[in-house]
């Protein structure tokens, strides 16, 4: 059996990773790319860390379940379908849906912690770093957490200030030298994502042609 062709990205929260995703997903039809995204391994809110002042971190890399993340990719890297409930971000609005990680030609990782956990990261064959200025960043987290998510603004500016920040400069900024590609998503990304799909088609190409006989 072929093994698939592992794409790790990661980048700073409200880098636009999940907007960069959603364009490369488009590029590929239903069977081609899974993804598996670390949100959905965070731990049970009794496990997530404790700031100082008592309020939850989930932007630590003890948040999320690491050793089932790495069990299930291994699982699907081997052929085999995992099914995982989705992780809501504590939202009792949102009915969680069952998602299943299928064995497909390219496997992609995501998540701020992608390169952290070294057991992880060296089953990556490419990784890329998503990139974006510290007032973009928190500009987008806003949009995304106070408007999308309904968290209150108070909230939002605490948690980038006492966990978002800290974080990157800890967990995710050290591992931007170690990216195979840095892509800069300030304005937009478009020839760095029209590269990148031009690589993994061709990555689709090679595992998928017939057996010789």
């Amino acid at each position: 059996m072929q093994l698939p062709f592992i794409l790790g990205v990661t980048g700073g929260s409200a880098s636009g990773k999940t907007h960069f995703l959603q364009r490369l997903l488009s590029h590929f039809t239903p069977g081609q790319v899974c993804l598996m995204s670390q949100d959905n391994y965070y731990k049970t809110q009794d496990q997530v860390p404790l700031d100082k002042n008592g309020i939850h971190n989930y932007d630590n890399p003890v948040a999320i379940d690491a050793a089932l993340y790495k069990e299930h990719i291994l699982a699907v890297r081997s052929g085999q379908a995992i099914e995982k409930q989705e992780y809501t971000f504590n939202n009792p609005l949102l009915l969680p849906a069952t998602l299943t990680f299928s064995p497909s030609p390219i496997l992609l990782l995501e998540g701020l912690f992608a390169f952290y956990y070294p057991e992880i990261e060296q089953l990556i064959d490419l990784k890329v770093f998503i990139d974006a200025e510290e007032p973009v960043k928190l500009r987008r987290r806003i949009e995304r957490d106070n408007v999308e998510r309904g968290y209150d603004l108070a909230d939002v500016l605490y948690r980038y200030e006492h966990h978002v920040g800290p974080t990157y400069y800890h967990y995710v900024q050290p591992f931007k030298s170690k990216a195979d590609v840095v892509i800069p998503n300030n304005t937009g990304f478009e020839k760095a994502l029209d590269m990148l799909v031009l690589y993994l088609q061709k990555q689709v190409a090679d595992r998928t042609l017939p057996s010789p006989t």
